[in-house]
C-alpha cells in the first residue's frame, strides 16, 4: 500500500453489532485487525441489554459483562499490538418492541448516552485523540455517537441490507436513512448497498470485500466427493437456508438433468429438511462439515453453484463463497444480482432457471487450466488489505487532511 493511500498513526473506534467474543467471524473484526496494522484501534462490543441480562443471566458471556459493570474486571482487553477490545460498563434498555417512534427515540438517546460515556472513558484511558468512528451497521445503539463522541470523521459501513430483517425494519426504516445522511461518509461491500446509501448521502462508496482465502488457496490432495458420487457433480457449500436459496431451482436442475448430481454440503434449515428435494435421487445432502474439509469437497465439484433466490436479503449481499470457489479455480454458475456484477468476467450469471441449465453445460464444456488460473488470480485480489485500502481512499476523498 502506497503511503499516499494510507491512513496511519490515527486512533480508530470501531462499533457494530458483533462482539469480539462471538465465535462467528465478521467483516468488522477483519477490518479492525487491518486498521491496527498502522493505527491504534478500540473495538467496542455492544452494551449488555436488559432482555439479554434477564434471559441469559447465567451464561458466561453475560457474567463476563456483569463483572465489568460491577467493577470486578477491567473492561479494556488487549487483543494484539495496537488493538484493544472494550466491554462497556453499562446496561442499556431493550426498546425495540416499542411501537411509538417518539418513545423509542427518547429512550434510545439515553441508551446512546450511556454507551458513549463508557466508550469515552476507555478512549481517555487509552489516550486516544481526535478519533475516527467506524460504525458497522449499528443503526440503533450508535445512532447518536457522532454527537456524543465528536469524532474527527464518522463512517457508516453497510455490509447487509438490514431493513430486510424484521428486528431492524420497523424503527430502522426511519433511523438508518437519517444515520447514513448525517455520517461524514458511507462505505459498502457491494455496489447495491453503495447505491442504496447514495440515496441519502452523496459521499457513499463501494469498497469491495475482503476474504480469508487461506483454506482455499491450496488444492487438497484428495477429494471427498470423487469416488463416492460419480460425476458430473454440481455442488454448493454453505448454510442451506430457504430465505437465501431457491429450492425450486435446485429441484428443476436435478429433474431436468438426471445425469448430473446436485451435491449440497452444509446445515439445513427446517424448510430444506422438509422439502421435496430429499426425494429427488440425484440430489445428495452431505450435511454440515468441518471448515477445514470444505476445500476437499469443493475439489470434487465440476461446477459450483450459488442458486440464490432474489429478495431484499440477498440482492445486495456480497457472497463470500464465490471467492472461495474461484480461489480453487472452479467454474461458478450463480444467480445474477447487482452485487454479483463484479464477478461477471469470472462467473456465469443466470437470470432464469433455463439459464442455469445452459450455463452449467457451458461451464462443463469450456473449463480449462487457463480459465482456472484467471479465476484464482481474480479471487486473490479480494484481500482485507485491499478492502481497507479502499476504505482509506474513500475517507481521504471526503477529507484529505484526516
Amino acid at each position: 500500500m502506497q503511503s499516499n493511500e494510507l491512513i496511519q498513526g490515527r486512533d480508530i473506534v470501531v462499533v457494530g453489532q458483533q462482539a469480539w467474543d462471538e465465535e462467528l467471524g465478521s467483516n468488522c473484526k477483519n477490518i479492525a485487525i487491518e486498521f491496527s496494522r498502522h493505527n491504534r484501534v478500540l473495538y467496542v462490543n455492544s452494551p449488555l441489554d436488559r432482555i439479554t441480562l434477564l434471559r441469559d443471566k447465567n451464561s458466561p458471556r453475560v457474567q463476563r459483562r456483569l463483572s465489568v459493570i460491577n467493577g470486578k474486571q477491567k473492561g479494556i482487553i488487549p487483543i494484539q499490538n495496537n488493538l484493544w477490545n472494550l466491554y462497556p460498563d453499562c446496561i442499556v434498555e431493550s426498546i425495540n418492541w416499542l411501537k411509538s417512534h417518539t418513545l423509542f427515540n427518547n429512550i434510545n438517546k439515553i441508551n446512546n448516552k450511556r454507551f458513549a460515556r463508557s466508550i469515552q472513558q476507555a478512549v481517555s484511558e487509552l489516550g486516544f485523540k481526535n478519533i475516527i468512528l467506524f460504525n458497522d451497521n449499528e443503526m440503533f445503539r450508535a445512532f447518536y455517537l457522532k454527537e456524543y463522541l465528536k469524532p474527527a470523521i464518522s463512517i457508516y459501513y453497510s455490509r447487509d441490507y438490514m431493513l430486510a430483517v424484521n428486528y431492524w425494519k420497523y424503527h430502522g426504516t426511519k433511523l438508518e436513512p437519517l444515520l447514513i445522511a448525517k455520517s461524514d461518509l458511507c462505505v459498502a461491500n457491494s455496489t447495491y448497498l453503495a447505491n442504496y446509501c447514495r440515496q441519502y448521502n452523496p459521499h457513499s462508496y463501494y469498497v469491495g470485500q475482503g476474504c480469508d482465502l487461506t483454506l482455499f488457496g491450496l488444492t487438497p490432495a484428495l477429494s471427498l466427493v470423487d469416488g463416492q458420487i460419480e460425476g458430473p457433480n454440481i455442488g454448493y457449500v454453505g448454510a442451506l437456508q430457504s430465505i437465501r436459496l431457491d429450492m425450486e431451482l435446485l429441484a428443476y436442475i436435478a429433474e431436468q438433468r438426471p445425469d448430473w448430481n446436485i451435491v449440497l454440503v452444509g446445515p439445513e434449515d427446517e424448510a430444506f429438511k422438509s422439502s421435496r428435494l430429499h426425494g429427488i435421487p440425484n440430489i445428495h445432502f452431505l450435511g454440515p462439515k468441518p471448515a477445514a474439509t470444505l476445500p476437499a469437497y469443493i475439489k470434487g465439484f465440476d461446477v459450483c453453484l450459488n442458486p440464490q433466490i432474489v429478495n431484499q436479503v440477498t440482492i445486495g449481499n456480497y457472497p463470500r463463497k464465490i471467492d472461495e470457489y474461484l480461489a480453487m479455480g472452479k467454474p461458478v454458475v450463480a444467480t445474477a444480482t447487482e452485487a454479483m456484477s463484479i464477478f461477471s468476467g469470472y462467473t456465469y450469471l443466470a437470470h432464469t432457471k433455463e439459464d442455469y441449465l445452459t450455463l452449467i453445460d457451458k461451464a462443463l464444456k469450456e473449463d480449462n487450466p487457463t480459465l482456472q488460473a484467471q479465476r484464482t488470480a481474480f479471487a486473490s485480489t479480494h484481500t482485507w488489505e485491499n478492502n481497507v485500502k479502499e476504505i482509506y481512499k474513500a475517507i481521504l476523498t471526503v477529507n484529505p487532511e484526516i
